[in-house]
This record gives structure tokens, sequence and C-alpha cells, in this order.
């Protein structure tokens, strides 16, 4: 928990403007108010999904062209509106933040959030190797309605925070956020002619055969066309079209699968979580997750 309670009233906005720069991404920020200002962050970090409730009076906050050329900070951003209202502006659209929307913002590229009176909003943060390139065309800065499909997505992510709040089962919910959070985007890009229904059917059914079988070492792309009823090679341009590839889609599942491992038993063998996970040996294992991760499974489980 971070709070602007912790400063004196006249570095309020300034130590604020440094709290949501390292929660976040590097941004430019200035207050609506000519008052007093006031604001706290409740972080918390679930494998590849940070969630963030941040409550704070009126500002408004830039990432602009500058900020971006000087950071190498890669995340797709959503913001779920628990109080107040505000709006979010990107690639040519602006999307109302009204209580129970959701909207989606992407770090490479310009955005703008802006609050005119205190708020309160969940913010869900994803890198964006997680998700398949293409799933941000024509999602961001559209406003999903509280009322709908998204609300299965919202719902979900809010549940999260406050059960890991609590000390609760978060662990093993997480597991299911990276799927509900490309689900959600899905539905906000459903008016961009990225795709036909039938590819984006398509491509749901793919993702959803390799999510429940990456643990298979001898999974392959025949094995994934044939259970989603499809040839090969309108599997291999179903992803293309997404912007990934099946040897991509079918790591990022494995190291996920792996993460997860990692995370929940400090004393499972190491050995035994890469075949857990897919992997056909040790070697491969240890290759493939200090490539997608950076640092080696050992050195991973010592930062839980």
């Amino acid at each position: 928990m971070w709070s602007t309670s912790s400063v004196g009233p006249d570095q309020a906005f300034d130590y604020w403007h440094d709290l949501i720069c390292d929660a976040f991404v590097q941004l430019s920020a200035s207050p609506k108010g000519r008052g007093s200002f006031a604001g706290d962050i409740e972080h918390h970090e679930l494998e590849d999904v940070g969630l963030s409730v941040v409550s704070a009076d009126g500002q408004r906050v830039d990432r602009t062209r500058d900020l971006i050329a000087r950071s190498h900070e890669d995340y797709l951003l959503a913001s779920i509106q628990l109080e107040g209202a505000g709006r979010v502006h990107q690639d040519g659209r602006a999307a109302g933040l009204t209580a129970g929307t959701m909207a989606f913002y992407d770090s490479t590229r310009p955005y703008t959030l802006d609050f005119d009176h205190r708020f309160r909003q969940l913010v869900v943060q994803v890198p964006k190797s997680a998700v398949g390139l293409g799933r941000t065309l024509g999602a961001t800065a559209v406003a999903l309605d509280p009322t709908g499909a998204g609300r299965l997505a919202s719902d979900f992510f809010v549940g999260l925070a406050r059960e890991h709040a609590l000390g609760h089962s978060a662990p093993a919910l997480a597991q299911h956020a990276i799927g509900l959070f490309e689900f959600a985007l899905g539905l906000a890009a459903s008016t961009a002619p990225t795709a036909t229904g039938t590819d984006a059917a398509v491509l749901e059914r793919i993702r959803t055969t390799i999510a429940r079988a990456a643990g298979d070492p001898e999974l392959g792309a025949d094995d994934v066309a044939a259970a989603c009823h499809v040839s090969r090679r309108t599997l291999f341009r179903v992803l293309a079209a997404d912007g990934c590839s099946f040897r991509d889609l079918l790591r990022h599942e494995r190291v996920r699968r792996a993460k997860a491992l990692l995370r929940a038993d400090e004393h499972l063998p190491v050995a035994v979580v890469a075949a857990r996970s897919g992997f056909a040996g040790p070697a491969q294992f240890h290759r493939t997750f200090r490539d997608a991760v950076g640092v080696s499974p050992g050195a991973y489980r010592g930062t839980r």
C-alpha cells in the first residue's frame, strides 16, 4: 500500500507522481483541483498480472511520445471503474469510465487518463508478450458495458484483487487471468475488421485447446488442428492474423504453467515442474524458461 498520507500536503502530488510511475509506467501528471491532493494505491502482483486499486482526487495523466521513447515498458492495461467517473483517450478514440465499465490502453502508444473529481478504480496490468500481438487492434479506449459479457472479466479481476488482499486462494485463480484478459480484449476489439466471425471462433478454439493440452510434451500443430476441426493451414493462417505463432503460443502456455507450479510449491523438484508443464526434459525447460523469463527456474522460485 502506498499513500500520500505518508508525506506533507506540499509534497503530496509530487509524491503521487512518483508512485504512479513506479506502479505502472512513466507518466506525466497534473492535479485538477487547487487544494490539497490525496491518493493511495493498493498493489498486488500475481504471476504475469499486476492488480492495483487506485483511489485519488481528480487529475490528468499522460503517456507521451517522449516518455515512450525514453522507456522500454510494453504493457497492456485495463481500468475497471469502481467509483466516480473519468475518460481514457488513445488511438483517436475516447471511452467514458463510469462505475462498472472496463477499458484498455497500450503503454507503447500515447494515451491520456482524465478524472475531474475523486475516483476509485482497479488497474489490471499485463505484459504485451503475454497476449497475442494482434489482440490490441481496435481494442483500446473502448468502454465495455458493465451489463454485458465484459462483466465476466471485470468481476473476476475485482474478485481476484479482493481475494489476494484477504490472503485467500488468489494464486490458484490467477492462472485464469490471462485468458479472461484476452477474452475482454476480444470483446473490445469485436467491432474492428481484424478477423471474420468464423476466424475469431477458430482462434478461441485454438487457444483453449493449447491451454488444456500444453502439458503433453508430444502436442503438435496437427493435434491442435484436428481437435479444432480445422486444417493445419487454417490453424497457421488464423494464428498469423492474430500476430502470433503456434510455437510461441505453446511455449508461453508451458512457461505460464511452470511459473504457477514454481510459486505454488517451493519443494516440487524442477524436473517434475518441467514434466508437468509439457517440456521434453529439464535441459529444454531451463533453456526455454530462461529465454522467456530472463532468470532460471530456481532463481524465479526465489523471488516468491
